[in-house]
């Protein structure tokens, strides 16, 4: 590996793959702001930083007279909060499901607008590290939604509702795009949807809005290359891989080292990758060893349902977002996901590791090892994914797969390490492109893009010359 690192990456790209990938503000009350486990950053730093907000219970709850920890609504009223892009809810037991509704609106910085209500993805528990690894079993680990980006913001309202019956959710005003009109004004902070009739479960203990600044993009990148790994045409990529003696076609190196130096690999041509560097990720944030699978012979495409409210200008903020939320809110070791792709058909280096490397993310329960996870950057349940995105994803998976020899087309069989779908130890014949849902009983990555999945292991199995 080190000998094409080096001959396809150049010196100057090396270290790239290597290292880890309304009303005025007067009128709203200004709560007790707590920023736990890492320091404030300055103002004016381009450093990241998170609110942490305990949820209480919402007055019609309390009128009840229900214990606290009885509440099935818990939220906070509307109030202005330090400036804020991404949000999303945690709790303490990483194994506890909400099973519910979480619903927010924000205010916008710009205009001092309020948006409608917007749903937040509860069912987040089907990503994260596998069970009976460090990562999973450390005490850092805690149960979360998915994240949503709002865009720049300093006010927020939400309310948590348990469904009414066990594992029956709620659908409120919100939309599965995340971006539905729900209730005026009026009446905030007060009932809504869903209070009253049959007995409904309990929420999980210690909810806490957690409100994500992802700092600024970084304006001063120190070398060049050092922000993105260059695209390579399909003939370099094949030379660098005969130069370094590796072969794509099965049983080639057996004929004797001619015919290995000689033989003509299955690969796409690499694509350009916005390094770690390129997006303005906090290495500080992140553990510091890096986590790898023997082998890869897979890929998951998921999306990151995030909502669609951003422009790839933003992209860079987005992932920052969420590589913050993934480890400071939800305690994992680092970004889960392995790549990412925006709306644009940029590609960006996930987990950190190495691009061309085997990295063990945590992008799909029970099946992180020996696959790599992609994310393409939105909610695709109700909108189609862009044609840009979707070919990123061919061309990425063309030349990843192609380095671990596997054909787009083909299936493989996975042992599952515990996902809720599939027991531990199943041995599973899955797509060596799936989408997540294939692993684990979920919508992701959306029906919209679940759909285009046929076409993306037809159009990566031609760029790898199949």
């Amino acid at each position: 590996m080190r000998a094409y690192l080096a001959s396809s990456i150049g010196a100057v790209c090396t270290a790239a793959l290597v290292l880890p990938l309304s009303q005025p503000t007067s009128a709203l009350a200004a709560p007790r702001i707590t920023v736990p486990r890492d320091a404030e950053a300055a103002p004016g730093s381009t450093r990241s930083s998170t609110q942490s907000l305990p949820l209480t219970a919402l007055a019609s709850e309390r009128a009840s007279g229900a214990a606290p920890e009885q509440d099935a609504a818990q939220g906070l009223v509307r109030r202005a909060v330090r400036p804020f892009s991404l949000l999303g809810v945690v709790w303490d037991d990483a194994d506890a499901e909400l099973h519910g509704t979480v619903q927010v609106r924000t205010r916008a910085r710009a205009t001092h607008g309020w948006s409608g209500w917007q749903d937040l993805e509860t069912h987040n528990q089907e990503h994260g590290a596998d069970p009976g690894t460090t990562e999973r079993d450390a005490a850092t680990v805690r149960g979360s939604t998915a994240p949503l980006w709002v865009g720049d913001s300093d006010g927020v309202e939400i309310r948590v509702r348990a469904a009414e019956e066990p594992g029956m959710e709620e659908h409120g005003p919100g939309t599965e795009e995340h971006g539905g009109e729900g209730p005026g004004m009026e009446g905030a902070g007060t009932e809504g949807p869903g209070t009253g009739g049959a007995a409904r479960e309990l929420l999980p203990h210690g909810l806490r809005l957690e409100l994500v600044d992802p700092g600024k993009d970084p304006a001063d990148l120190a070398g060049p290359g050092a922000t993105e790994i260059p695209a390579l045409s399909k003939a370099e990529t094949e030379a660098s891989l005969v130069g370094a003696g590796r072969t794509g076609r099965a049983g080639a190196g057996r004929a004797g080292p001619e015919r290995a130096r000689s033989a003509k690999p299955y690969i796409g041509p690499r694509p350009r990758i916005v390094t770690r560097r390129g997006w303005g990720a906090d290495e500080s944030l992140r553990e510091r060893r890096f986590g790898y699978s023997k082998r890869l012979t897979a890929a998951f495409v998921h999306h990151s349902a995030t909502g669609n409210n951003y422009d790839c200008r933003q992209s860079a903020s987005v992932l920052r977002g969420i590589y913050r939320y993934h480890v400071k809110s939800s305690g994992w070791r680092d970004i889960g996901y392995n790549f990412a792709v925006d709306k644009c058909g940029n590609i960006y280096e996930g987990r950190a590791g190495g691009v061309a490397k085997p990295v063990k993310g945590a992008h799909t329960l029970g099946f992180n090892a020996n696959t790599m996870g992609i994310a393409v950057l939105g909610t695709y349940g109700g909108t189609n994914p862009s044609a840009a995105a979707t070919t990123a994803v061919a061309r990425l998976t063309a030349w990843k797969l192609g380095l671990h020899r596997v054909d787009p087309r083909g299936k493989v069989t996975l042992i599952s390490s515990g996902s809720g779908k599939y027991k531990k130890g199943t041995k599973v014949g899955l797509r060596a492109i799936s989408g997540h849902r294939d692993g684990f009983n979920t919508d992701c990555p959306g029906s919209r893009l679940y759909g285009k999945l046929g076409t993306t292991r037809t159009t990566a199995a031609r760029y790898q010359g199949r």
